[in-house]
């Protein structure tokens, strides 16, 4: 029997993005799967507009981490699929994602494609779901799921302000590999366009290397926030 999503979404003052992703998740809703906005602090106008795009609206102090684990302990749903609010979802994973084994735990995410034209975006995408295949280490944008028992089994997202989802992954991979499905959620390039690809290609780099040399999450929460 395939299992009953709850589809996780933090957000802070995401607006059109975010509109733009929960319309397309009403199909999901409309097959019996759970849709959770967790707020971190949003103007409440905007929240407000939104609350008929979901099953359940949360608000909590901001910080992705903490909005993702409220979302998951309020969740009712078997697996746990967490999303970015600037991603949007072809309505046909649903027949990817849902028929996962219920009989082992199973954790992964899928491949990102960037919004954007721009030719470097491809290759960045590539080598993020190389890498991501390779190593076993997910990304916030690859849309990382999980059944809840194996959420539940290592404690969560960390609550640190960075780099929660590739803290998660080496958690998780002790207990199995993910599974790197193939197919593509789309994700805005606002980001990597605004500061510059190379720039960002660059600084993501030097904050991944930072982390794994034991750099505190809150310095490199504050050189990328500069």
């Amino acid at each position: 029997m395939p299992a009953r999503l709850s589809i996780v979404i933090p957000c802070l003052n995401e607006g059109e993005l975010l509109e733009q992703c929960l319309g397309g998740l009403q199909f999901f809703r409309s097959r019996g799967h759970e849709l959770i906005l967790v707020d971190g602090g949003s103007d409440e106008s905007l929240v407000s507009q939104l609350s008929p795009y979901v099953d359940q609206l949360l608000v909590t102090s901001p910080g992705r981490a903490r909005q993702m684990n409220l979302g998951a302990f309020k969740a009712s749903g078997d697996l746990l699929w967490f999303l970015h609010a600037d991603t949007w979802v072809d309505r046909g994973l649903e027949g990817v994602i849902a028929p996962l084994s219920q009989d082992a735990p199973v954790w992964g995410r899928f491949d990102v494609r960037f919004s954007g034209s721009h030719p470097m975006l491809r290759v960045v995408e590539r080598m993020m779901n190389w890498r991501s295949r390779f190593s076993g280490i997910a990304t916030g944008d690859q849309g990382i799921f999980m059944h809840r028992r194996l959420f539940d089994q290592v404690g969560g997202f960390p609550e640190q302000p960075l780099m929660e989802d590739i803290e998660i992954s080496r958690r998780l991979k002790r207990i199995a590999f993910p599974v790197c499905l193939r197919q593509h959620l789309v994700t805005s390039s606002r980001r990597w366009e605004s500061r510059g690809i190379l720039q960002t290609i660059l600084l993501m780099w030097a904050l991944r290397l930072g982390y794994w040399l034991g750099v505190s999450p809150g310095r490199l929460a504050k050189r990328y926030n500069h």
